[in-house]
């Protein structure tokens, strides 16, 4: 069951409202996602502007997303890529961190560890 909120993290490169819904500004991210997250931040070594963290089940449906996202459960984000180089840095790291599930995009990259999906899988999206 999920959590109502996101506990207190004493986070080293990021602040929780980053991952705030951007329809009702909840903010119900997994703990050990986001550690593993600030641990990848640490490594690359290039800043993670988050385009999307949590989403809660009407924001989600309005984007038409998939009704199983992992955004709605706390163990995604969107991160925005600039260059090769930063997507390369950015998805190292996360791999490098337990993150085993990765979307390609071409302006970002969307990583999660849902443990309910399949893990050690990168995809290419539009």
């Amino acid at each position: 069951m999920q959590p109502d909120a996101t506990p207190i993290l004493n986070l080293r490169n990021f602040k929780l409202e980053e991952f705030k819904c951007k329809c009702c500004g909840s903010v119900i991210m997994d703990k050990e996602f986001l550690l593993k997250l600030d641990r990848a931040r640490t490594i690359s070594r290039v800043p993670f502007h988050i385009n999307s963290g949590y989403r809660c089940s009407k924001h989600n449906e309005e984007i038409g997303s998939k009704p199983t996202s992992s955004h709605i459960r706390g163990h995604a984000a969107d991160i925005l890529c600039n260059s090769d180089r930063e997507r390369y840095r950015v998805l190292a790291s996360c791999i490098a961190c337990g993150i085993k599930r990765i979307g390609v995009y071409r302006t970002f990259l969307h990583v999660d560890d849902d443990p309910v999906k399949t893990q050690k899988v990168i995809w290419y999206g539009e």
